[in-house]
């Protein structure tokens, strides 16, 4: 509608200059171009308008389907959910929030992996948001990792002894929504006498703090199992992951958000400052035969609003080759 609008001013514009004496010409020729430039200048604050009021909650379900040679055969067609970078003391909308949670549930997938950032800083920014949260279904569970944000290094603290009761109930609150929470361990998951192994490492990040220990979260797991890493940040990826003495299939993190801002046309232009950054900033990759998916995030951090990097739910479907 609103480029309709800008095709139909500059038509016209043209139209009522055209065959005009010559200071008319001129001076019509000056209206011209001061109103387009007006116009396109209006353009970026519109889009950052819709970021703010609409962009921010804008969710966006995205599937993959993976084939993988070793995967079980009782795990053909498996499905995971994933979701990264809540931030609940950033939202502002019950309404919204509460969509995109039934949104999740519609997808009804087999589990549910959240990768990290529940919170910005403190563990109230929670509270108003458990019960809605505590929602969210998958029969065969919901497991979850720390991310950056979650550790609260990011806010001074009175003492010691408040940053560490802070982290204490986030636990508790992680218990509360019924996530198992991963820190540097693994789980099976099982499906007709088969499994999984399921790895979380806390917070791992290149220029971040590094929490994670993926040997201890890989210790007595068989090389031969098929297995899934939940990591918040990608970097884990590169600079660990990838190279790491035992095969993980597939990588979930989180953590760039996208930066909340680029241009996303599917097969023609990916692109956002994110990439600067993280060379793995957001979608499927692959290298050395291991799969890494970089979620743009559920919720928002500093910038309300995304505008063209929009608010993801992920949707993996695992196939046996």
């Amino acid at each position: 509608m609103f480029g309709e609008d800008i095709t139909r001013f500059l038509t016209g514009a043209y139209q009522s200059f055209n065959g005009n004496s010559e200071g008319d010409f001129l001076a019509d020729r000056r209206k011209f171009i001061s109103e387009t430039a007006l116009v396109l200048s209006a353009i970026p604050f519109l889009g950052i308008l819709h970021g703010v009021l609409i962009g921010k909650y804008r969710y966006r379900v995205v599937n993959h389907t993976l084939e993988f040679d070793e995967l079980p055969a009782a795990f053909d067609g498996f499905t995971i959910t994933q979701i990264s970078d809540i931030h609940s003391g950033s939202f502002d909308n019950k309404k919204k929030l509460e969509y995109g949670v039934d949104l999740i549930n519609k997808q009804e997938s087999d589990i549910i992996l959240f990768t990290g950032d529940l919170v910005n800083n403190h563990s109230k920014e929670m509270e108003p948001w458990i019960e809605t949260f505590k929602k969210l279904k998958a029969p065969m569970g919901k497991f979850s990792i720390l991310g950056n944000h979650d550790y609260g290094d990011y806010m001074s603290w009175p003492n010691k002894e408040a940053k560490e009761a802070n982290m204490q109930r986030l636990y508790e609150i992680q218990e509360e929504l019924g996530f198992k929470l991963l820190r540097n361990e693994n789980v099976k998951i099982t499906k007709e006498g088969a499994s999984i192994d399921l790895l979380g490492v806390e917070n791992w990040g290149k220029g971040f703090a590094q929490h994670g220990d993926l040997s201890k979260a890989a210790a007595n797991l068989s090389d031969k199992s098929f297995k899934i890493l939940m990591s918040h940040d990608p970097s884990h990826f590169d600079e660990e992951v990838k190279k790491f003495s035992q095969f993980i299939h597939l990588t979930l993190s989180g953590h760039t958000h996208g930066m909340q801002f680029g241009i996303e046309i599917p097969g023609f232009i990916k692109w956002s400052p994110a990439s600067l950054r993280y060379p793995k900033w957001a979608g499927l990759y692959k290298e050395f035969g291991r799969y890494l998916h970089v979620n743009r995030g559920f919720g928002f951090l500093a910038f309300p609003g995304r505008v063209g990097i929009w608010p993801e739910i992920t949707v993996l479907k695992l196939k046996k080759k």
